[in-house]
């Protein structure tokens, strides 16, 4: 069975279990009592085999220091469960399933009951689904053959594609924002394979531990995606996947997928990475996210100037709007990375060119380019996240860059690569397909111009704003102002011989980098007022990156006499249409 097949299965077998909850709870509550229960069904599928020698173990560690190394042993994994009970044998006891169950929940290894005390409703649910006789029902749906989850039927990578489609459908139901928890796999893939482009190092023969780091990780899709291909380019590759998540549940459900897979769940942390970063100071080999668009910032506020004002802050470049945070998670990438590492997070339109010279979108960017960080951004196509239509953007960054690449920034235009789906899910109504990812990619690697690729010095993107003064216009209102004597005393704020300026007539410009600020000014502004001049100390350094302008591509206006033609024939047809409506008259 495909990929697509098992996730589809599995998903609509756990969909349909929700429909028992019907009358007993609301809609919206369906995913706080399905979740978990997939978790800890998960839980119990990976521990059923080895669960008589760990009751075993139990019986002879107990109390002794070596109990839980021994139960981890026995359970063959880094987590166990202690009670005799599995889903199928809480099953022979329907008066004391509700007991039972707790009891069951609660003797799994101490780090699989912090993931359970994570879905924070599951308890006073589960009394209700008791009170109610549904629990019963519900877990006996679990119990059947094609819910088995054990990684042999249903592997760690099948597993988090079935929690993302759950979560996604459970929040279109009761119409909340699935896309903040989800990143559709194929920009994942484009993402990974972007970043891995120029690592061979990474993908051939074992070598020390590479670091993979999401700032905003959900339920770990990104992460996973990342391990997959690593591991399927090199299965000797020894990968440490860290993340931090803000929402309890899915975090809880990233920790279990670490735990499970075998990875240290330990470096998944739960917090506020923007307020309460649980990786101070520490660097990756790659970072990878899709940081919140949009979200206001207002609640980290204190937190996140402290932060900036420290000489070693992730944000001592600058602050955004207090309206969109992801600015804080682009600068958070780049101080995550290694000296040699590199980036891929996503963005939408406004960190390409919000804030003039001077504000602190701009002094981000500033930062990033002029320390020769950002080696490319890729356009991707509209309607493929399902939370939004908008525009976005791959942001690749590079610590030290390939010799050929330094000082220079690729852009790419991917957005006409995609195909329709059949059927939206939400605003998502394209796919980037396999060959489209395949393109990117050679267009990335190849470095050359192309219809899709222009290549540009990083100082393309900086401009100087400079202030034109101009003198107070004389009481007639005549453009001919009085020039101030050579010899006039020098007045504060001003040079010697300058009129005082009139604030009405004041002026700025955006002076290309490479310009000389004085050619472009006899050039563009003293022909046309030739009384001005630049305040010079009010000039400021600027950057944006206009990526659409760069691809726009004029198509010009048709001929007027073919316009006139085509209207005539409109005319025409009309004219008959109406003739046949109504008929002729007497």
């Amino acid at each position: 069975m495909s990929l697509a097949a098992t996730v589809a299965e599995k998903a609509n077998l756990i969909w349909a279990i929700a429909d028992k909850l019907t009358g007993v709870f609301k809609p919206h509550q369906y995913g706080e009592v399905i979740l978990p229960l997939t978790v800890i069904r998960r839980f119990d599928s990976v521990l059923e085999p080895t669960k008589e020698m760990v009751l075993q173990a139990a019986q002879l560690f107990a109390g002794t220091p070596l109990e839980e190394t021994m139960l981890c042993n026995a359970a063959g994994h880094k987590f166990y469960n202690s009670s005799p009970f599995t889903f199928t044998r809480l099953l022979d006891d329907p008066d004391g399933l509700e007991p039972n169950f707790r009891a069951y929940c609660n003797a799994f290894s101490p780090n699989v009951r912090q993931i359970l005390e994570r879905f924070k409703p599951f308890g006073p649910h589960l009394t209700t689904m008791a009170e109610k006789n549904v629990l019963y029902m519900v877990l006996k749906e679990f119990t059947t053959s094609k819910a088995d989850l054990h990684p042999s039927r249903v592997s760690n990578l099948e597993m988090g594609y079935i929690f993302e489609e759950l979560i996604r459908r459970f929040s279109e139901a009761h119409n909340e924002d699935a896309g903040q928890h989800y990143t559709p796999r194929e920009v994942i893939e484009l993402m990974v394979n972007l970043l891995l482009t120029h690592d061979n190092a990474t993908l051939a023969g074992p070598g020390p531990t590479t670091t993979i780091y999401d700032p905003a990780c959900g339920t770990g899709g990104m992460l996973s995606v990342a391990e997959e291909h690593i591991h399927r380019c090199n299965s000797a590759a020894s990968l440490l996947l860290c993340g931090q998540e803000i929402n309890d549940e899915t975090f809880a459900i990233c920790k279990a997928d670490m735990l499970i897979k075998g990875q240290d769940a330990d470096y998944i942390k739960l917090g506020n990475t923007l307020s309460d970063d649980q990786f101070p100071g520490q660097t990756f080999d790659y970072v990878l996210s899709n940081p919140p668009f949009g979200r206001e910032w207002k609640n980290e506020k204190a937190a996140v100037e402290r932060e900036a004002a420290r000489p070693e802050g992730r944000f001592g470049a600058g602050l955004p709007s207090i309206s969109d945070s992801q600015m804080l998670f682009l600068q958070t990438a780049v101080a995550r990375l290694k000296p040699e590492g590199r980036a891929a997070i996503i963005q939408n339109g406004s960190p390409l060119f919000t804030g003039d010279a001077g504000s602190g979108p701009s002094e981000i960017r500033r930062y990033i380019l002029e320390n020769d960080y950002l080696d490319a951004i890729i356009a991707l196509p509209n309607d493929i996240f399902y939370n939004t239509g908008i525009a976005t953007y791959i942001w690749l960054l590079c610590k030290n860059k390939p010799e050929a690449r330094r000082g220079k920034v690729q852009l790419i235009n991917a957005s006409g690569l995609y195909e329709k789906r059949r059927k939206a899910l939400g605003n998502k109504r394209n796919d980037i397909p396999q060959d489209a990812i395949a393109e990117i990619c050679r267009l990335y690697g190849d470095f050359a111009e192309s219809p899709l690729s222009k290549i540009f010095d990083v100082a393309d993107f900086g401009y100087t704003r400079i202030t034109v003064e101009r003198p107070a216009l004389p009481a007639s209102g005549t453009e001919d102002a009085p020039a101030a004597p050579a010899d006039a005393p020098k007045k504060r704020g001003r040079k010697p011989g300058k009129p005082k300026a009139d604030a009405s007539r004041r002026d700025t410009e955006n002076v290309p980098l490479k310009e000389d600020i004085q050619a472009y000014f006899a050039r563009e502004v003293l022909p046309f007022a030739p009384d001005a001049w630049i305040d010079e100390s009010k000039s400021k350094v600027g950057y944006e990156i206009p990526f659409t302008r760069y691809f726009y591509e004029y198509t010009p206006p048709r001929p007027a006499a073919e316009l006139a033609v085509e209207l005539h024939e409109l005319e025409l047809r009309l004219g008959e249409s109406l003739a046949a409506m109504f008929g002729d008259e007497d």
